[in-house]
């Protein structure tokens, strides 16, 4: 990694996901809206302010098209990149001869790992997994990947400080 290759990445990013939010304002800004205002979901995402309009459903039929293909495109990519990161990874520790540096390194990367598959997973569940009916499983999903994957990822790290650890072992339950 060097600072261009980083900033490319941090434009790349940037750029995506500006194009997709703009792609998904204007969609929704063509929609007409007459009956209820209110958003049976967590918070006002995309396909709830779907659900509420009365456009033509052909319409609303391209938009979701439009929009499933953006979501395929900021999910999917990352995850691909992702995913062959931890490919690389897996393969540079198998290279460590000691077996306690195979573990120490595995165990540093199982951690991000976990919370990565917490993300990823609601995410592909949520955004590409088509929803039947009003699911409470897809209302609840984005609390998931909103809320509870950046509370557990300072949880997972602090617990591999040794000073937190030693301090949890001397709170007696």
């Amino acid at each position: 990694m060097n600072p261009l290759l980083c900033l490319k990445y941090i434009l790349i990013s940037w750029i995506l996901g500006f194009t997709v939010t703009l792609v998904q304002t204007i969609n929704l800004s063509k929609l007409q809206f007459c009956w209820s205002n209110v958003i049976d979901h967590f918070f006002c995402e995309f396909d709830p302010l779907l659900k509420l309009s009365c456009s033509n459903i052909m319409k609303i039929r391209i938009i979701k098209l439009i929009s499933f293909f953006l979501g395929f495109l900021i999910i999917v990519c990352p995850f691909i990149i992702v995913v062959i990161s931890y490919v690389y990874i897996v393969h540079t520790i198998l290279k460590i001869q000691s077996f306690t540096g195979r573990q120490r390194a595995f165990s540093t990367c199982g951690s991000h790992l976990a919370v990565v598959s917490i993300f990823y997973g609601t995410l592909f569940s949520n955004y590409l997994i088509p929803e039947k009916g009003g699911s409470v499983v897809h209302i609840s999903l984005p609390i998931v990947y909103t809320v509870v994957t950046p509370l557990v990822n300072p949880i997972i790290y602090c617990l591999r400080n040794k000073d937190i650890k030693k301090a949890f072992t001397k709170i007696k339950f």
